[in-house]
């Protein structure tokens, strides 16, 4: 009897010696794309595939979906309100009714969309906000350049001079957007001189202990021959993911090494950028500072320390101005990326003159 492939995954739970089986028939499915890429397409245009639902799947195995050409793989665009924009001067002004000099570039998170923010909520009214849409499966450095090099497309071809640009980034958004930073700086891109405010929501800059725990796991179920396969299905998670067990900025912190081996905290040292004001805002499940809560979980996702740049390492530390760091108490991850009181604090900080 013909198995199905949900027979396949099951039979590999049960016999564990089946599973390099099942692995290998996933990889050749999975990369045999290019004759079915129609008849995908056609499949999945029926259905109900959104896009937050495709942005899930990218940023668990996004970096395999780029690898094996895949039809779900996103490509990374920038939109306004869900349009993504041609980046060319003529059409750029038929589809922007209202052109502004000031841009708010929106990056969202880890297995998110551009969907994520609510419109407009925070932009000043002198500034048009652009959302930028991506595989955040992929290694945050990857993500950074090629983010770095849609900005400058964009200000080269923006219908007027563009003259203040601020970038605020959402959990790992906020990665990107300092990867950005560094490899526009790197490239002599033109953009950066128009940054002037950087804003980061629960980014964990010095990672999550959440994905650490996981390497830490995967070890252990390595070193057994009768769980060693559990660790091949924890080891399918993308470069984006791993990337946050320290928050990997650049290729040469991933760059030759095994990402699912248990490496130190081995990354280059990547300053906030200069000339540009940055603020912080973090969560932590503590009613109060300094409860266990507090102290031990922040917000069940990325550490408080982690979100407002504390390192005990100095070299690697950020430096957050004191009235330019915001802390939301007895809120969790998620909840901080929607919360109207973050969103409030971030309104009157770009309502503020810059000091």
């Amino acid at each position: 009897m013909k198995r199905t492939t949900l027979d396949k995954v099951l039979l590999a739970f049960r016999f564990p010696a089946l599973f390099t089986q099942t692995g290998d028939w996933f990889k050749r499915r999975l990369s045999n794309v290019s004759a079915q890429t129609n008849r995908l397409q056609l499949k999945y245009s029926k259905m109900y595939m959104s896009k937050n639902l495709q942005a899930v799947v990218n940023g668990i195995i996004g970096d395999t979906l780029v690898a094996a050409h895949h039809p779900l793989a996103i490509q990374m665009t920038l939109n306004i309100r869900g349009q993504t924009l041609i980046l060319e001067q003529h059409l750029l002004k038929i589809s922007i009714p209202k052109i502004q000099s000031k841009l708010v570039v929106l990056v969202h998170g880890i297995c998110m969309s551009d969907d994520h923010w609510p419109e407009d909520l925070f932009v000043p009214q002198d500034a048009i906000s652009v959302s930028l849409h991506y595989n955040t499966g992929r290694h945050i450095s990857t993500n950074g350049q090629e983010l770095s090099a849609l900005l400058e497309k964009l200000v080269s071809h923006w219908p007027v001079p563009v003259t203040d640009i601020v970038l605020i980034g959402s959990s790992l958004g906020g990665l990107v957007s300092r990867s950005a930073s560094y490899y526009g700086a790197l490239a002599g891109h033109g953009w950066l001189q128009l940054l002037s405010r950087l804003v980061f929501i629960g980014t964990p800059h010095h990672g999550s202990p959440l994905e650490r725990r996981g390497n830490w796991v995967d070890t252990r179920l390595s070193s057994n021959r009768y769980t060693a396969y559990l660790a091949r299905l924890g080891k399918m998670r993308s470069a984006g993911i791993t990337d946050l067990r320290y928050g990997y900025l650049l290729d040469s912190d991933w760059y030759g090494r095994d990402r699912f081996e248990p490496l130190a905290d081995n990354r280059q040292p990547v300053a906030l950028p200069d000339g540009v004001v940055c603020y912080a805002l973090a969560a932590t499940m503590g009613k109060r500072a300094g409860d266990l809560s507090d102290r031990f979980m922040g917000d069940g996702l990325v550490p408080l320390e982690s979100a407002l740049g504390y390192h005990h390492r100095k070299e690697i530390c950020l430096s957050f101005h004191q009235m330019h760091q915001w802390i939301g108490f007895g809120m969790h991850h998620m909840e901080l990326l929607n919360h109207p009181m973050m969103y409030d604090q971030i309104k009157s900080w770009l309502a503020s003159p810059i000091t």
